[in-house]
């Protein structure tokens, strides 16, 4: 029996485990791949505070862990499926056995989101890709297509154009949604070019990526550009389905809480890209954690 079960052991959860780990209570991870979460996706982060220039996001997660080792927070490697409430004891099921906690913190973060178009599945690692820190080196000299334009879209089309020949960015609106200095850079970037007011509607290729159809959504002219690369950044999906309905959440799937970052069940609690927010930050997850981590102390004591 665990005082504490942090399922998912991004930044947000392991703010939470440091926390919870400082507080003395009894807690395990329960994390499906490695430490780290969707961060990992990217290269740097250039907004962390305490970080002039930047911080590799390898870099940052090893010494989060490193913080977490040293207070007897247990790792295991597996995946949640199924979780039993009551108000007594939570069951958690997983792969490799069963869990049983006092209290649960819910940090299994969020997935890129698919654009659900023609030859976007067909074509996932021949040419479709949704990492350009993973996948960008395969893309020297070549023609590549960012699709979004947002934070994401931006730092990736900037990382991509050190590889790639060319690199086009598609977005369906006239202005990006980046940061004013990110836009910025991407605008001063000889090897970026802007395609705004547009959606890609097709990949298209035999084998391979070997370009995408663009519809203009002013003028409704439709064009096809040549590519060998589609790298697809257009927002992020919650990892809940394992819930199977067990919480509130929003239509989409986030999680809904307090600002004590309580849920609709009693003993359960949820942080980071998980939970529904306005702002999708590792800062914002970090803090939730903490705040997490510390509604889950006081609950346990009130318990005693």
């Amino acid at each position: 029996m665990y005082d504490l079960i942090i399922i998912g052991a991004g930044p947000a959860g392991l703010t939470a485990a440091l926390y919870a780990g400082r507080a003395r209570l009894k807690t395990m991870f329960l994390e499906k791949i490695n430490p780290g979460g969707q961060i990992v996706l990217t290269r740097t982060i250039e907004n962390f505070p305490g970080f002039a220039g930047g911080v590799s996001t390898q870099e940052l997660i090893s010494s989060m862990r490193k913080q977490v080792e040293g207070l007897e927070v247990e790792i295991k490697i597996d995946e949640a499926a199924k979780i039993v409430y009551t108000a007594e004891v939570i069951k958690i099921y997983g792969s490799e056995g069963e869990y049983q906690t006092k209290s649960l913190i819910i940090a299994s973060g969020a997935l890129p989101k698919q654009l659900g178009i023609e030859g976007e599945n067909r074509f996932f690692g021949r040419g479709v890709s949704y990492c350009g820190t993973c996948d960008g080196p395969l893309f020297k000299d070549k023609e590549i297509v960012v699709i979004g334009g947002g934070d994401r879209a931006a730092e990736e089309a900037i990382f991509l154009s050190s590889y790639a020949k060319k690199v086009n960015i598609v977005h369906r609106r006239k202005i990006l949604r980046a940061s004013k200095i990110l836009e910025e850079r991407v605008r001063q970037n000889p090897k970026i070019n802007l395609v705004l007011d547009s959606i890609v509607e097709w990949i298209i290729g035999k084998d391979k990526v070997e370009g995408v159809r663009i519809k203009n959504l002013k003028t409704g002219s439709v064009t096809n550009l040549s590519c060998q690369g589609v790298f697809i950044f257009v927002g992020i999906k919650p990892n809940t389905a394992f819930l199977n309905n067990l919480l509130e959440t929003d239509e989409t799937g986030f999680i809904i809480t307090d600002q004590e970052m309580k849920t609709s069940k009693e003993g359960i609690f949820a942080c980071g890209d998980c939970r529904k927010k306005s702002l999708y930050q590792v800062i914002t997850a970090c803090g939730e954690g903490a705040v997490a981590a510390d509604s889950v102390y006081k609950y346990l004591i009130t318990k005693k």
